[in-house]
């Protein structure tokens, strides 16, 4: 780990003024990801300020939905009666993420923030153009099992790694971010950057701002919704393949949806076209599996990771039918 400027900052116009302009700069909130990144050498930021003390904490509900502070830790959310009753598919998420030592220490912030997990990214001996934009991405000829068959190019396949971003893209929630420049809230599914041909900018998170809290619009049947999430082992594993859904049933007949899919896209994958397919059919097995068909329309599967393809259709059918059920 190379030498850097530490800084505590009380408020939130503290921490924007010890950040400057971003450059250089890191926000530090659980530490779970900036950490072993910078253990790495992976991510050398010469200033980190220390955002723990600023208010941004708390889970609370009004008419514009559920609200959560940035510096909430994951495990209490995951089991905040809020989340629990109103958005399972939320609490879900959150306990099939990481490991409990984890969770107890990781923000929600930090969690939608967090960086990619491809291991030529964290090996600073091979090339890797999210970390060196222009140098390649050994991904695609290389070792690619758990990589992104959606929105991938051919600078990079590297898969989002959170869980929760997904659940939170199929629900439609945005993110709160304050900046030198003022506050403006961001819709999740428009936050992520597809990698293109600059894999390196993974966000819409301008230098020096931070994310202050997350909003979830109010959505009455976001109490049936569920996450499943498909793995090697049954904790501490990333996503193979994961669905996020939350489905509006009523007279045997599916009347709305909403669902996102995980470890196969460049970023949290949002399928409004395997919606409208589910709009108005009986979810039977055969039904879902005609709809879920399209979420691979446009896939791109590597050497190593074709399976996705059925495994993502599979995911999804069974996420829908055990919901419906």
């Amino acid at each position: 780990m190379r030498s850097f400027d530490f800084a505590v900052a009380e408020t939130v116009n503290q921490a924007l003024t010890r950040a400057g302009s971003g450059a250089g700069s890191a926000y530090l909130a659980g530490g779970t990801t900036l950490v072993d990144l910078m253990k790495l050498d992976v991510m050398t930021p010469r200033q980190v300020v220390d955002i723990n003390r600023l208010p941004l904490r708390g889970v609370s509900t009004d008419r514009s939905g559920l609200h959560i502070g940035a510096l909430e830790r994951m495990s209490d959310v995951a089991v905040h009666p809020l989340v629990t009753s109103r958005y399972p598919v939320i609490a879900q998420a959150l306990s099939r993420s990481a490991s409990p030592q984890l969770r107890n220490m990781a923000s929600i912030g930090g969690n939608l923030l967090q960086r990619v997990r491809c291991g030529y990214f964290r090996d600073t001996s091979t090339p890797c153009n999210k970390r060196e934009p222009g140098s390649g991405c050994p991904a695609i000829e290389g070792e690619n099992r758990g990589h992104a068959i959606l929105g991938t190019s051919d600078s990079c396949v590297a898969t989002h790694p959170s869980d929760l971003a997904v659940a939170l893209v199929a629900l439609d929630a945005s993110v709160r971010l304050v900046g030198r420049g003022g506050t403006r809230d961001v819709r999740l599914a428009d936050f992520y950057r597809l990698p293109g041909d600059t894999p390196q900018l993974e966000h819409d998170l301008r230098p020096g701002e931070l994310v202050t809290r997350v909003t979830v619009p109010e959505l009455a049947w976001a109490r049936r919704s569920a996450y499943l999430k498909i793995r090697d082992r049954q904790s501490y594993e990333f996503a193979l393949a994961s669905a996020a859904v939350a489905l509006d049933l009523r007279d045997g007949v599916i009347r709305d949806v909403r669902l996102a899919v995980g470890g196969v896209g460049t970023r949290p994958w949002r399928l409004p076209e395997v919606e409208e397919a589910l709009r108005g059919v009986s979810p039977r097995p055969d039904a879902v599996e005609v709809a879920a068909a399209r979420a691979v329309a446009h896939a791109r599967p590597l050497a190593h990771n074709r399976f996705k393809m059925t495994l993502v259709r599979r995911t999804i059918v069974r996420a829908l039918t055990n919901l419906a059920g």
